[in-house]
């Protein structure tokens, strides 16, 4: 593993770059987000990309949409900006439509730059201290990102945090996924082995209800393309599937996609209960992606092992509550094969 540094943000803090290499796979992990810049999968036919991801730093700064960050300190969107927490009103910095918080807010944990801490020729280890207060939250929080390639085409990526007040935690990463390197994933076949998913509203809030994918746009119970449901011309997908209710002590499959060209698959296996199918609808970046010549929308897909979105206004949901002396872990495997 080599480790060099990215570049430096406007204030002149170093922004680290790690390179893991093993079992076919070549993976660049940067410090800001703690994102996955490149993902190169041999499955025996050479190396190819299977992520997106930007040239530069300035690059990511400026127009990234998530691409291959860890997010929090809540991902995903928490209506209102607003829960109650053992009685206490919670308020949070909104940072969609003046009323929502996405992934943890404006300066969430994809915005910031995590420290290296440790790093070897298959594993790169980053930290990051989010403050009490920090978007509105409670409670200090210290994460840990660990990258590692455990076997033959598999990267694991293991998320740990604790506190040190009770406050609420949902990790996930942000990886836009493109088994072909071509200009669309519409064509890209799909399974998530999920009875239900969570229906949203107008602001893509879940309204509450847990409801059967039978004989609907939302059903992958079987393999399939991506591209059936759209808004115009694009896939409009963006939901959480239900593997089950609560976290898993080991992973479980959360999906698996092929893509038709290069017949490639990729398999995630997951501990958490929800997977985020989330299309790449608005997907698009004004300046030239790496290793491609454009992204636009639909160009990648996402598959966001995580609690269900708005759990802390939703307790059928769950509990996203992290307490002093718990730790939150989630370990999260993406498998590459030839199909």
């Amino acid at each position: 593993m080599t480790a060099t540094t990215f570049g430096q943000t406007a204030d002149g803090t170093p922004v680290p770059m790690a390179t893991l290499t093993g079992g076919g796979l070549t993976v660049e992990v940067i410090g800001l987000g703690a994102a996955i810049r490149s993902l190169n999968v041999d499955i025996g036919r050479g190396a190819s990309p299977r992520v997106l991801g930007l040239e530069t730093l300035e690059d990511y700064l400026t127009h990234s949409p998530n691409m291959g960050v860890i997010a929090g300190r809540y991902a995903n969107r928490i209506g209102g900006a607003h829960f109650v927490l053992d009685g206490q009103e919670v308020n949070l910095v909104p940072n969609e439509g003046g009323t929502t918080q996405l992934h943890g807010g404006p300066l969430g944990f994809s915005k910031r730059i995590w420290s290296l801490v440790d790093h070897g020729p298959d594993h790169a280890l980053l930290s990051l201290t989010s403050e009490a207060g920090d978007q509105g939250f409670p409670g200090r929080v210290e994460a840990f990102c660990h990258y590692s390639i455990p076997s033959d085409g598999v990267l694991r990526l293991e998320l740990t945090a604790t506190t040190d007040a009770p406050t609420v935690v949902n990790l996930a990463a942000h990886s836009y996924f493109n088994l072909d390197g071509t200009d669309t994933i519409l064509d890209h076949l799909l399974e998530i082995p999920a009875d239900f998913y969570t229906p949203v509203d107008d602001k893509r809030i879940p309204t509450g209800e847990i409801r059967s994918v039978e004989g609907s746009p939302f059903d992958f119970r079987t393999l399939r393309p991506i591209g059936l449901m759209h808004e115009g011309s694009r896939a409009a997908y963006d939901h959480n599937y239900i593997i089950s209710r609560t976290r898993a002590a080991t992973p479980q499959l959360m999906a698996r996609a092929i893509g038709p060209d290069s017949r490639t698959e990729l398999q995630v296996f997951s501990t958490e209960p929800g997977v985020q199918l989330y299309a790449g609808s608005y997907l698009g970046v004004p300046v030239k992606p790496l290793h491609r010549t454009r992204t636009a929308a639909n160009a990648g897909f996402c598959l966001e092992p995580q609690l269900f979105p708005d759990t802390p206004n939703k307790p059928q949901f769950g509990d996203a509550t992290l307490r002093p002396g718990e730790t939150y872990r989630q370990i999260t495997d993406y498998r590459f094969r030839a199909a």
